[in-house]
């Protein structure tokens, strides 16, 4: 297959709400590229989310993909809700706006870009060592953030 590439994803957040970060590794023949980042206020979906986002983002060309996270949230995201989220004008069947739309409706653009994409879920701290290590830097980037979460501030009405 070309272009075969693969996403190792985590997020963390030092409280919930509170300092996150992610990471996010990419895998492509015998190249490795790591991106990391922290946000001084956000959750842990956000971060999980984002970690798989930027992923797929820095990948340009259309391509097979095959995404590794410890997320549930993510996974079930992805490969469950949001097909009726998206029926729903993406809300749930409560006709409440899904928690983190910004990022669900970020993650839809940026799929269709791609050829295919496998969703796996693997268990965290099971030993896998590209997870471990995207948790890893994920904590990391949590304990030195650079960035506003500016979405999750606007939601929650608070100023920093």
């Amino acid at each position: 297959m070309k272009n075969k590439i693969t996403i190792f994803a985590d997020g963390s957040c030092l409280g919930n709400p509170g300092p996150g970060g992610y990471c996010t590794i990419i895998e492509y023949k015998k190249y490795r590229k790591k991106f990391s980042s922290g946000f001084f206020l956000t959750t842990n979906n956000r971060m999980e989310l984002m970690s798989v986002i930027i992923g797929i983002e820095k990948i340009k060309i259309s391509s097979n993909i095959k995404i590794q996270t410890d997320s549930k949230y993510v996974y079930y995201g992805i490969t469950k809700w949001m097909k009726n989220w998206k029926k729903n004008n993406w809300n749930t069947k409560n006709k409440k706006k899904i928690k983190n739309v910004d990022l669900w409706i970020r993650l839809n653009k940026i799929i269709k870009k791609h050829k295919h994409i496998k969703w796996i879920w693997i268990k965290s701290h099971s030993g896998n060592f590209e997870n471990e290590l995207c948790d890893e830097y994920a904590k990391k980037a949590a304990q030195k953030p650079t960035k506003t979460d500016k979405t999750y501030i606007k939601e929650k009405g608070k100023l920093l």
